[in-house]
């Protein structure tokens, strides 16, 4: 087995932030509890599961976030007894920024979702290299170890694609999000292929708000509706600097009617369809 010694960044997390940070300390001291009772070193176990040194070190130490692989191997190279490999959920989980996870627990209990968006495609809608695109012109810049970060984090809350009873998924993208290159031709040519992918299931609808009408309710800005099997609902919005989850009733409501008035303003999605076609070909 050839070791492998964690400097491949596109491989394993940053340093886990906010409270992420506590479950990766305590998968980092459950490895070295059972290194430890085998009677083995750091450099024995990462020689048994084809992991540098240092890496088994960071990981202990809960500086590095470990690969599910890793945990598999720890487990049964330590006969751990599904211990380590156990906590892979937890793990994974920990990968991603806390407002990432809190967003991505809402999608994944919602039964109805509903988004606008003016700057860029929905996050849910996005391709890799759009979403990486979009990370790499933040400034402040971030570290390469953040937007892989980031961007694994998107592509997991694509999940709710593939979830069953199906939920009902709605978009509506402004008409400057569908014709700015962002990333470049290529990268946006793909990224429109993918919208007419995602647009033929049926449980999807996708609309487009074109830049000539003349009464608007999505001036306020962007956000998501999220309804829940129980019949509440609740919104999520998102700023420049921050995001915050909207749960009280009455600006619930406003955020519904908004909502509905967007998607009667916009066109359908029969005709978003086609527009995004024509996009596409024009390209």
């Amino acid at each position: 087995m050839g070791v492998n010694d964690g400097t491949d960044e596109r491989e394993w997390g940053a340093e886990p932030e906010d409270d992420s940070g506590a479950v990766i300390a305590v998968v980092g001291r459950q490895i070295r509890l059972c290194w430890e009772a085998a009677g083995l070193r750091a450099a024995e176990l990462g020689e048994a599961i084809g992991y540098g040194e240092n890496l088994v070190y960071k990981v202990e130490a809960g500086t590095r976030i470990p690969k599910p692989e890793f945990l598999d191997r720890a487990d049964e190279a330590l006969g751990a007894g599904g211990r380590i490999a156990a906590m892979k959920q937890d793990v994974a989980e920990a990968r991603y920024p806390k407002k990432v996870r809190d967003l991505a627990k809402l999608e994944a209990e919602a039964v109805e979702l509903g988004a606008y968006d003016n700057h860029n495609l929905n996050g849910l809608l996005q391709t890799e290299e759009y979403a990486r695109a979009l990370y790499e012109m933040r400034r402040p810049s971030f570290v390469q170890d953040e937007i892989n970060r980031y961007v694994a984090a998107r592509m997991a809350r694509q999940a709710v694609f593939e979830r069953r009873p199906l939920p009902m998924l709605t978009f509506v993208q402004e008409e400057a999000t569908i014709r700015r290159p962002l990333g470049g031709a290529k990268v946006m040519r793909r990224q429109l292929e993918r919208l007419l992918e995602i647009g033929q299931l049926r449980n999807v609808e996708i609309q487009v708000m074109p830049m000539d009408r003349e009464d608007h309710a999505g001036m306020g800005g962007q956000f998501h509706l999220l309804k829940f099997d129980d019949g509440t609902s609740v919104g999520h919005w998102e700023g420049q600097l921050s995001s915050s989850i909207v749960s009280d009733a009455k600006q619930v409501r406003i955020i519904e009617m908004r909502y509905g008035i967007i998607r009667a303003q916009a066109l359908t999605p029969r005709e978003s369809l086609a527009f995004i076609e024509k996009a596409l070909g024009e390209r």
